[in-house]
Formats: C-alpha cells, structure tokens, sequence
C-alpha cells in the first residue's frame, strides 16, 4: 500500500529545503553561470567557457560551451595529449651522420648526410656531439659536401602570414618556417657580449661557434655600464642566403643572448653543422644542400645524437609556448600514424582533429571534429570550443600513465614566466595549473584552459577562449584576464 505524506509532513519537506537554499546563499542561480565573462560579452566579445567537476563528472558552469573559437596557443593542450597518446613519455628523436662514399686516410670521397627522425627541440649542443663523434671515428674531411635530408617530411609550405613574411625578414623567433630538421627551433642563436670597455665595438657570435655561417652586417657599440641598450639585431634573405644586420647599443657588462627566425632552417642547420665540423678540425668540400629522398642504403651510420625525451619537450612546449616544437610534433605525429608522410602542416593537423573527435565521442558527445591547421594555434582559422578542450583535459586526468607529463608541463601562475599570469588570489596562485593562448591578429584571442585543484581534495578542469567580437575585434589582454580570474576565483571560492 501507498503511504501519501500529509499536508504538515509536506510543509516541513519544503521548509527544509527552503533552509537549505538560503544556507548556500542568495545567489545560487548567479554562481552557476560566467557573470564576469558574460559582462564582457554584452560588450561584444565572443566567449566559450566551462567548467567540469573530474571525479564526478558533473558540469559546474558554462558559457556557449559548444560554440568553437580561435583558440590560439590552447592548441598545444591537444599536440601535447595526442603525442602522449601514440608515444611513450621517455619517447627520444634522433639526428644523425652517415656518409656516402669510401673512407680513406679519414677523408670520405663521397659526401655527409644530416638526417633524422624530426627531433623538434635539436639543438647546437647536438651538432658539437655529432661533430665529436665524427672526428672520433676517425674522419678529418669530406670530398662531396654535406646534405640535409628531409625524408619522408619534406619542405613545409609557410602556412601563416607570419611564417611567409619570415622567409624574406624576421626580428623574432617565433615565426620560423617548420622544417623537421631545423636546430635550435630553426632560429639563429647569436650571442652579443660587449667589449671590456666602452668605445669599442661588442662581438657578436653564435651561440655554439665562434663564428656565424652568415654575413653579419652593422656595429653594435659598447657604452659604459648602466648606460642605454638600444640595440637590434634584424635577420634579412637576399639572393646570397640570410644576412644579420646589426646597430645600436649595449651597455658593459653581461652578454646578451637572442634569436632569429632562419629562412630556411634546413639549409640553416646544415651551414651551422659544416661550421662546427670546421671548427672541430673536419673539412667539408662542396655545398650544403637540402633534399627529400630516402637515404641511400649503402650509407653507413658515422654519428647519433639523441633528443630531450617526449615529456621534457612537452614541458618546453606548454610551459614556453613554443610553436616549433608543437608543429614539428604535428608532423612527426601525422608521419608516424598515416602511410603517406604529410607534406603540409594543415594536412598533418588533421590527426589533431580526429583526436579531439575521438574524445568528444569517448564522453558522449557527438559533434563535427573541430577545423584545426597547425598544432602551435599560429593559424587563426583553427577553431576549438570550450567542450573540446575539456574532453581532452578529462580524457588526460583519467589516463593514470600519462597525466603526471601532461599536468606537469603546466604552468602554476605563482611561478608563471609571464606576468600577466602571477597575479590574483592565493587560491589562483597556487591551485591553478594552466596554459595560456593569445593572438593579436586578425582578432584578439585570450584563452586559458588546464585544472584546478579543490581544497578538499579532487580536480576540476575549465576552458575558457575570449575572442574579439564584431562589436569589438581587440579585448585587451588585461580585461579577458581578469574576467576570467574573477570566475573561476569564484568556483574556487565554492570548491
């Protein structure tokens, strides 16, 4: 039989739960949503935003969380997931010396291959251990040149505006052209130290030989220590390959360290890899040359060098944002998972896409995979919503192997490299890990997504990407940042 609760029964249920709502405040229904972010877009921003409970499942809050934005650099959170999920965390690339040709009296008649698997994050210290181990076998020159081979990733188109202005001028790093071959993120590592005393012109060197395989152009002038620096360093391609042109000033004092997008990191490494031979006491006749064609068969391994493992260069990547390394991944991924080698970085990206299909559908959500073109988030048109970013964030916390590397290449706002990141609440500071994304052109994009951790104990994840709106194409930095800030102190504040 059916016992129905009388009137006054009823009345102390709904009295209770009365209590109860008053208990956790008068603006239940406020907190549930992104009041500082939905502000920001009645301004005319473009926002996705949420928040996810991990070790329930349960959704916080959200904000047009299906609704895909640019996301910039929050692309490297998916690089970094789908390498983790094909490779191991100790994962190594190699680089490597073989020759072709006969050996005599240590001189190859034949020329130097530099080959490899695409390590992303080569380096100059490499080539001196190529080089080393080279002249420890015994060979002190090479009749037919060296060569830079590609295979099976060949040249990459430019892709991005950036990357395609870099090809003829560069006073940055980060817009380098991709090539799976390319040392030091494809940049050239130049070295400025001041002379002894003031008057005197300041040398400029690479970072790894004492003299750069490019022409230097211009003076850089030491003046009295404490005084101004002005100095530039610009890297300009005309018809007889890069040229640094250099001016200004530079204090007395302590050396300073910069670097320049290569046009062409291939043939840039190769020049850097026959200088530091040259230096080393091994002579190289004959060009410097770049191909992409399977390496003979008949040539005999000379030298190995192998690369930061796969977690060490996440770490690189998530915590720096560096865009080389999270597009040489991209292909070194595409390479690794299809039969044909990818010849353009869009075209790798796609496996990126499939990967957040798979994680979208692995929570139960059944949506278009999300258009993405490179793995660094440089290419404006790569698109990503809130939804997307936590599937993947979910998807990594609940991988007990890989979560360790993955959660420990993000950054802890308190020890941030980017200021605008070590401000805010202690809560903020300090149980917030995260990577950040920002872009200028053509609209501004302002994103953070990661995991916070809850004073009890436990995970949540968030993703939210601020992108400007018709209404208004650039939110400065600084607003996004503490609209965001301000909502997530409060989820903090509850959790």
């Amino acid at each position: 039989m059916l016992h129905y609760p009388s009137f006054s029964s009823a009345l102390a249920v709904a009295r209770s739960l009365l209590t109860l709502m008053l208990a956790a405040g008068p603006f239940a229904s406020a907190q549930a949503a992104f009041d500082a972010l939905a502000q920001l877009q009645r301004a005319g921003a473009e926002v996705t935003a949420g928040v996810v409970d991990l070790d329930s499942g349960k959704t916080i809050q959200t904000l047009n969380a299906d609704t895909r934005l640019a996301p910039a650099s929050l692309t490297k959170l998916v690089i970094a997931a789908a390498a983790l999920d094909s490779w191991h965390t100790d994962k190594t690339f190699s680089t490597r010396l073989s020759g072709l040709g006969s050996v005599s009296g240590g001189r190859i008649a034949g020329k130097l291959i530099l080959h490899g698997d695409g390590d992303p994050a080569l380096d100059h210290q490499s080539l001196w251990l190529l080089a080393a181990q080279l002249k420890a076998a015994g060979i002190k020159s090479v009749s037919g040149g060296l060569e830079v081979n590609l295979w099976p990733v060949g040249p990459v188109a430019c892709g991005t505006q950036d990357r395609c202005e870099a090809f003829e001028k560069s006073a940055t790093a980060y817009n380098a052209p991709i090539a799976t071959l390319g040392v030091d993120y494809g940049t050239w590592c130049v070295d400025v130290r001041p002379a002894r005393s003031a008057g005197k012109p300041a040398l400029v060197t690479g970072c790894g030989v004492a003299e750069l395989p490019v022409k230097v152009e211009g003076t850089i002038n030491t003046t009295a220590s404490g005084g101004k620096q002005d100095f530039y360093l610009d890297r300009f391609t005309n018809e007889e390959g890069d040229v640094l042109r250099v001016g200004g000033n530079i204090p007395a004092g302590k050396a300073q360290r910069l670097y320049r997008a290569m046009s062409n990191p291939a043939y840039g490494t190769g020049l850097l890899m026959r200088q530091v031979l040259d230096e080393i006491g091994i002579d190289v006749d004959g060009p410097v040359s770049v191909v992409n064609a399977p390496v003979p068969r008949e040539a005999y391994p000379l030298a190995a060098s192998e690369g930061l493992s796969l977690r060490e260069q996440l770490g690189r990547m998530l915590r720096f944002s560096n865009n080389y390394i999270a597009d040489v991944l991209t292909l070194d991924l595409a390479t690794e998972t299809r039969r044909q080698p990818p010849q353009q970085l869009a075209d790798a990206a796609g496996v990126l896409s499939a990967f957040v299909d798979h994680a979208n559908r692995k929570h139960g959500d059944a949506v278009e995979p999300p258009p993405l073109f490179s793995g660094s988030g440089l290419t404006p048109e790569n698109r990503l919503s809130a939804n997307d970013l936590l599937s993947v964030l979910a998807g990594q916390y609940r991988d007990t192997v890989r979560f360790p590397a993955y959660y420990g290449s993000l950054v802890v706002p308190r020890q941030a490299p980017f200021r605008f990141l070590r401000m805010g609440s202690p809560a903020w500071m300090d149980r917030v890990a995260l990577k950040t994304g920002t872009m200028n052109e053509p609209r501004s994009v302002c994103g953070i997504a990661g995991y916070m951790r809850k004073r009890e104990g436990g995970w949540m994840a968030f993703a939210i990407i601020v992108n400007g709106g018709a209404r208004m194409k650039h939110v400065p930095l600084y607003k996004s940042m503490e609209a965001a800030r301000k909502d997530l102190d409060e989820v903090l504040a509850r959790y």
